[in-house]
């Protein structure tokens, strides 16, 4: 039994005539007819009671119209709401940025998104890159912004962002007169980084040690607005990300280009591609990476 069948039986029971309901489904009477038989065969039970031209439904056809209805209903309002989130009409979205992120890039991104599709929320969850690199893996996020190259295989992404660290440092400091700042002239001194859930704690301490030292660790934050005001209060200096800079008051600190080496802050856009997505969660990635890149990158085309 099938919802075709299902239909056919109310529209019978509702005109009380197989000719009536056969011209208004569009379809032949020995059709409707031969449906109705078949679906009595297969129950075991007589669904009308036919006395000449005249039809009426039995005490069982009466529960099976009754129930069909509900079933046709229900089937109605899910291909209806189906055809909603196709149509992007409703939906939900799960996306973990880090904090420092997403103050410089997505209000306004967030903002067109909303306009375009009203009906579909979004739920942001702030984290450090390698939380929303694991949540996006095991599906707690349906996308997530991080830094580039991601450490979780399987994981999808687009770069929206290239640039570099630069190091920042209280005007007193003995560096705030150069030009640039080698990674080497800050063996000694004390380092405000970002807590150890982001990718960046790690990569500076890395490149710290490639270039021949540990670095002392003074504070640990999340917020970059914190850590540029410990520099400012002169406890230490930090490498912040470029975007980040352009937010700081030159006035009350200084910004050198870091070199020997260049330190990469590479931003980007995750998801997994072998795990469902939503439709409403794809169109967010094809809307971000349109808005973002100017839809030069060709990577994710393929995703709606």
């Amino acid at each position: 039994m099938d919802i075709r069948q299902l239909q056919y039986l109310i529209e019978v029971a509702r005109l009380k005539s197989f000719t009536k309901a056969a011209e208004s489904l569009y379809i032949t009477q020995p059709t409707i007819s031969k449906t109705i038989r078949q679906m009595e065969e297969e129950l075991g039970i007589v669904l009308f009671d036919r006395v000449g031209k005249r039809i009426s439904l039995t005490d069982a056809g009466q529960i099976m119209v009754n129930q069909a209805q509900n079933i046709v209903k229900s089937f109605n309002n899910m291909s209806a709401e189906l055809d909603d989130l196709r149509n992007l009409k409703k939906g939900h979205i799960r996306i973990g940025l880090p904090p420092m992120v997403g103050a410089s890039f997505f209000p306004k991104i967030i903002g067109q998104f909303h306009k375009r599709y009203p009906d579909i929320t979004i739920q942001l969850f702030e984290d450090g890159a390698k939380k929303v690199e694991a949540d996006t893996d095991s599906g707690a996020l349906d996308v997530g912004i991080t830094v580039l190259p991601v450490t979780v295989e399987g994981l999808e992404c687009f770069s929206f962002v290239e640039e570099k660290l630069n190091l920042i440092v209280h005007p007193s400091h003995r560096l705030a007169g150069q030009k640039e700042a080698p990674l080497t002239e800050l063996v000694e001194e004390s380092f405000v980084l970002f807590r150890e859930d982001f990718v960046l704690h790690d990569r500076i301490i890395t490149e710290c040690m490639r270039v021949g030292f540990q670095p002392r660790v003074v504070y640990e934050s999340s917020q970059w607005d914190l850590i540029s005001e410990m520099v400012a209060a002169n406890l230490g200096v930090a490498l912040l990300p470029e975007t980040v800079c352009r937010e700081v008051d030159p006035s009350r600190v200084t910004i050198l280009p870091l070199v020997d080496p260049v330190i990469p802050w590479n931003l980007g856009i995750i998801w997994r591609e072998d795990r469902y997505l939503s439709f409403a969660a794809r169109e967010w990635i094809r809307f971000a990476q349109e808005v973002l890149t100017g839809g030069n990158n060709k990577q994710g085309e393929s995703l709606v």
